[in-house]
């Protein structure tokens, strides 16, 4: 898969008003999977990156324990013959560290990558297909998704299915 520049013409601005909406976006995203794929969450402590990142997982039909990262940096899940490389670089504290761990290998076309806080490894990381964006929005969440390649759009295409499902606006 070619990851080309490529600007959705517009950010999906999802409101998900619980966290049952925030893993129904996980599981539509989960229809959009192919290998070569990478999603960058961002977004604060607590605003829905791994329960996002968990349902995706179990929709894709990862039957283990899905765990977030933060202490290991990365945890490869293997769904049928997909390999889904979910990193969390929150306790970076500098760029650095990412070109030290030797992570560039896995950003791959056979593989996909699921990475949270990605700020934290600086510039050194590959462009992403789509960025999500989470923030709080009173009990539920605010989702910004920005597509920046066609496999990207394919994301917020499925996406934009919650808007009419689910009531979000």
């Amino acid at each position: 898969m070619t990851h080309p520049t490529h600007h959705s013409q517009r950010p999906l601005d999802l409101h998900l008003r619980d966290e049952a909406a925030t893993a129904n976006l996980g599981r539509r995203l989960a229809a959009t999977i192919v290998p070569g794929l990478r999603i960058y969450l961002r977004g604060d402590l607590g605003a829905g990156k791994t329960t996002l990142a968990r349902a995706l997982l179990r929709a894709l039909g990862f039957q283990g324990r899905v765990k977030s990262p933060s202490y290991a940096l990365v945890e490869l899940y293997t769904v049928s013959s997909l390999n889904l490389y979910h990193f969390d670089f929150f306790r970076f504290r500098d760029p650095k560290e990412w070109s030290d761990a030797g992570f560039r290998e896995y950003f791959s076309r056979d593989a996909v990558c699921l990475v949270e806080w990605p700020e934290k490894a600086g510039d050194g990381l590959p462009p992403p297909d789509v960025e999500i964006l989470l923030s709080i929005a009173g009990a539920g969440r605010h989702a910004l998704l920005t597509a920046h390649t066609e496999a990207g759009e394919k994301c917020l295409e499925a996406a934009s299915e919650l808007k009419s499902q689910d009531g979000s606006s």
